[in-house]
């Protein structure tokens, strides 16, 4: 049953990530290998069309992999004030592991057709609940699709349900509160990963308030791709993402966007490049702009 088994680990849960990115090919040959603790997960979505996701896997996808849905499976129930995408409870995203027959031996890989913003969430959300061995897929969907390997539209059968663990990890993310308070006394730097003209307030196409929070650094999160959508060099994103920092520590960054998704590209990013430790802001700036009290930057 999901959420009997935790664990306990002896050091900083990023010493026991193992890989947080695999290549095409090593998934190709460890789904021709039929690694049987392989589970695969098609995270493709479009915040503007939320039934594009389901679409795109029922056209096709990587075989074996299990749909799963930004809106519902990786977020939780919507307040109004809480943000566009919250945080489910540990219990509910465990359990939807669980039915996909996840268990503590799994290794879990996550691709959507974006560059990772849509897997790193999963990733995100797997590390925080206990998971070590989870891994975005570099590149993604297009970059699969473009070296021809193989595609189905099989949808794999239902799963024996997993035992999967929730130990979650309260430190790996702050509240709007604890972002303002974080800010009012200097302790961290939240680091905006919107585009540079929705962090300026010049547009806003999403929600009601145009703006950043005030003292939010800006790397917007697709500065971190390469053309064909995979991260670009190590060495390349450790130096420009110690620039925003400008002396911070990692652990001394948070992490924000629109709603809690692409700012979990920036976090992978990071990791990725040697930085780790930075946490999440889930609401973001939709939960953020949902409270006229909180203050407002532009510019």
């Amino acid at each position: 049953m999901a959420g009997r088994v935790k664990r306990s680990f002896p050091g900083p849960l990023s010493d026991y990530a193992g890989d947080m990115r695999i290549s095409t090919a090593d998934l190709a040959r460890r789904l021709a290998a039929s690694e049987p603790d392989l589970v695969v997960f098609d995270c493709r979505h479009d915040l503007g069309d939320h039934a594009a996701g389901a679409a795109l896997y029922a056209a096709g996808h990587i075989p074996g992999a299990r749909f799963a849905a930004v809106e519902t499976d990786l977020s939780g129930t919507k307040t109004g004030t809480n943000g566009r995408h919250p945080l489910p409870s540990p219990a509910a995203f465990a359990g939807f592991l669980a039915k996909q027959g996840v268990t503590l031996a799994s290794r879990i890989v996550a691709y959507d057709q974006v560059g990772g913003q849509y897997a790193a969430r999963l990733w995100w959300m797997a590390r925080w609940i206990g998971f070590t061995n989870v891994s975005v897929l570099e590149g993604g969907w297009p970059k699969w699709v473009a070296e021809g390997r193989p595609v189905t539209t099989e949808v794999p059968p239902v799963a024996s349900p997993g035992d999967v663990p929730v130990q979650p990890d309260r430190a790996w993310w702050l509240s709007a509160e604890e972002v303002q308070a974080a800010l009012e006394a200097d302790t961290h730097l939240v680091v905006d990963a919107r585009a540079p003209a929705r962090y300026r307030g010049e547009v806003e196409p999403i929600d009601r308030v145009a703006g950043r929070i005030p003292g939010a650094a800006n790397r917007f999160f697709q500065d971190n791709l390469n053309p064909n959508l995979t991260l670009r060099p190590d060495a390349e994103l450790r130096t420009a993402f110690e620039t925003v920092l400008a002396g911070r520590p990692a652990g001394e960054v948070v992490h924000q966007c629109g709603s809690g998704i692409t700012a979990c590209a920036n976090l992978w990013a990071m990791e990725c490049a040697g930085l780790p430790g930075s946490k999440l802001y889930p609401g973001s700036w939709s939960e953020w702009s949902a409270d006229p009290a909180r203050p407002v930057a532009r510019g």
